[in-house]
């Protein structure tokens, strides 16, 4: 089964971080949470979440996937270089990487979404479009390895893709 990282910072959307985290998990996979520092992290609505690792300490081919949560957490995560490194370095490397509601805004900052096809939170989609992407307002879009999608209600899909994905 696969490695996956889920990147987390204060603000992060509880239902994208912890269903995707889960989801992987039930399927099989190791989910390592990864944050600017080690330690407890809280969602929006006060949910904690703990960071095992820093980017510092993750070698990306040890890893299948990537996945960005949405929430406050991604405009946070922007700001710290090691975290945007690794979703270039993902990127670069082929893995799965995946972004969902504002998550997007991590893509942005390692400038991967030029010319490809994304989708996301209404309030980050000229941000998106500045970026050079391709938007289409879906539940979810796959460029690649790339996969974004919108909000909440759009998980399932959002999961489904990811799993489909990543290797057995």
């Amino acid at each position: 089964m696969a490695k996956v990282m889920l990147l987390i910072e204060n603000g992060f959307e509880e239902m994208e971080a912890l269903y995707p985290y889960y989801r992987m998990k039930e399927a099989g996979h190791t989910v390592d949470v990864v944050a600017p520092a080690k330690g407890i992290y809280k969602g929006k609505y006060g949910y904690p979440l703990t960071a095992t690792l820093t980017p510092a300490e993750v070698t990306v081919a040890d890893y299948a996937g990537l996945i960005i949560p949405g929430g406050q957490a991604p405009d946070r995560m922007r700001i710290h270089d090691g975290l945007v490194d690794l979703v270039k370095q993902a990127d670069k490397a082929g893995l799965v990487v995946a972004a969902i509601c504002h998550g997007p805004q991590m893509l942005i900052e390692a400038d991967i979404i030029r010319g490809r096809n994304v989708t996301c939170y209404k309030s980050i989609l000229t941000d998106v479009l500045n970026a050079g992407a391709i938007f289409h307002d879906l539940e979810v879009i796959i460029d690649g390895k790339l996969i974004t999608s919108r909000l909440p209600a759009d998980l399932p899909a959002f999961c489904k893709e990811i799993l489909k994905l990543l290797p057995n």
